[in-house]
């Protein structure tokens, strides 16, 4: 079966410091809780590669497996884009701005 294209929506999303692990999630001021688990490439956990804190605008989508809790998917063969800190604040000032 194809991959919906439809069903995914560009999103920012912050590495960070969870415990042990480093983890991703959707940056505050957008439609998904920053609470909202993100599954994803492990090339964006990569501390080498970005540290802890890097900002991302990912294509994802809002899903869950089996009726568990919902979480966000990210395809790992789309592109990821890192975004600076003011760039993360323009992307989320047009969200705002779309918004009904």
């Amino acid at each position: 079966m194809a991959r919906d294209i439809y069903a995914y929506r560009d999103v920012a999303v912050e590495s960070f410091q969870d415990g042990a692990q480093v983890r991703v999630r959707p940056v505050n001021g957008q439609a998904y809780h920053s609470g909202l688990r993100v599954q994803c490439s492990r090339e964006l956990t990569d501390t080498s590669k970005y540290p802890v804190g890097t900002c991302f605008r990912v294509l994802a989508k809002l899903t869950d497996r089996l009726g568990g809790m919902p979480y966000l998917y990210v395809y790992h063969g789309d592109p990821v884009v890192v975004l600076s800190p003011q760039q993360c604040e323009r992307f989320l000032a047009e969200f705002r701005r779309g918004r009904i």
